[in-house]
């Protein structure tokens, strides 16, 4: 298949495109190259630079003609949200609009989408299934929800069908090494936590050890992120032989608190990785585990490689090779 990867230069994306160049597929990169990394594009791989804030710019790159593309270009910092959300609205909701706009106009290809658990909000229940009332507590997770409502009128109004994939914590590099460029100002636990074991930054603040969780700080599922470049994969495949849409979690269905991924860090890299205790931050629930049997079901989709140990030693054979100061 002729597929775009929108964001396909980012930290996931990246990922995403090594996935499709492995099952053979025609590949091209649209991507502005704020968050995303040259040396993250592959030479298998088109590549288009342009912003879908710009809507003639994604209109002619989706012109090219495409079996399906995938959507992974917002911005993600869920604190960064709830300051700037001018920002995020015309990034991920009017960027989101122009993209659809485009595809529309060029043949409705199926799209993949790159959701959030974000979108749940404080759980209700655990694990959180796809029937869990959707109530986000940070902007992004309220523009993830939008993107999704917006989809769903697309596909009534347009026949764009399209995979809703909801994210748990994604982390961890590929296991192969073949991904070049770290993430930008990176906001999620784990790859902090290895530049504070790569000497890049002094310590790692911990929002809050006053949950009600074992020891006091927060539960995330984390899911490594060739496990999600392979649900990708297989999102679209499902798109294109059943021509329906489709919402499903993404996640390894385990928790791990970030006392205990902060401890685990120390004994794999073998750094003391200084930490401090400091005030919750707003927006951040105390547990969040995903349940995933509809991935399974639906898409015969399972994490392997989201051990907290493969994604803790994939994740530090990047930062380790970063030359100390």
């Amino acid at each position: 298949m002729k597929i775009l990867i929108v964001g396909g230069a980012g930290y996931i994306g990246s990922h995403v495109v090594r996935a499709f160049l492995d099952k053979n597929h025609e590949v091209t990169v649209f991507d502005n190259l704020t968050s995303g990394c040259r040396e993250n594009l592959f030479a298998g791989a088109a590549f288009i630079q342009g912003d879908i804030r710009t809507p003639d710019e994604i209109d002619a790159a989706l012109s090219q003609g495409f079996d399906g593309f995938i959507h992974l270009a917002a911005y993600k910092a869920a604190g960064e949200s709830m300051v700037e959300p001018g920002k995020y609205s015309v990034n991920n909701i009017c960027g989101t609009i122009n993209l659809l706009n485009a595809a529309t106009a060029h043949g409705a290809p199926p799209c993949v989408f790159s959701s959030s658990a974000a979108v749940y909000g404080e759980p209700q229940y655990l694990p959180i299934d796809e029937a869990h009332p959707c109530s986000p507590e940070n902007y992004y997770g309220f523009t993830k929800l939008e993107i999704e409502r917006i989809l769903g009128w697309y596909d009534r109004l347009k026949g764009l069908h399209f995979a809703a994939l909801r994210y748990f914590n994604a982390a961890g590099y590929d296991p192969a090494g073949r991904i070049r460029g770290l993430e930008r100002n990176p906001a999620n636990l784990l790859p902090i936590v290895m530049e504070v074991a790569a000497g890049m930054r002094e310590k790692i603040d911990i929002y809050g050890n006053d949950y009600d969780t074992p020891d006091g700080t927060c539960i995330r599922d984390y899911i490594h992120v060739a496990d999600l470049a392979e649900a990708h994969v297989a999102a679209l495949e499902y798109l294109v032989k059943n021509g329906k849409s489709l919402t499903v979690n993404l996640g390894s269905e385990k928790g791990i608190s970030v006392t205990a991924m902060v401890e685990t860090a120390r004994a794999i890299t073998g750094m003391p990785i200084p930490a401090v205790y400091t005030g919750r931050r707003p927006g951040d629930s105390a547990n969040l585990v995903a349940s995933a049997g509809e991935a399974k079901r639906m898409l015969g989709w399972k994490a392997h490689s989201s051990d907290v140990e493969t994604l803790l030693s994939s994740t530090w054979d990047m930062y380790k090779k970063i030359p100390k100061k």
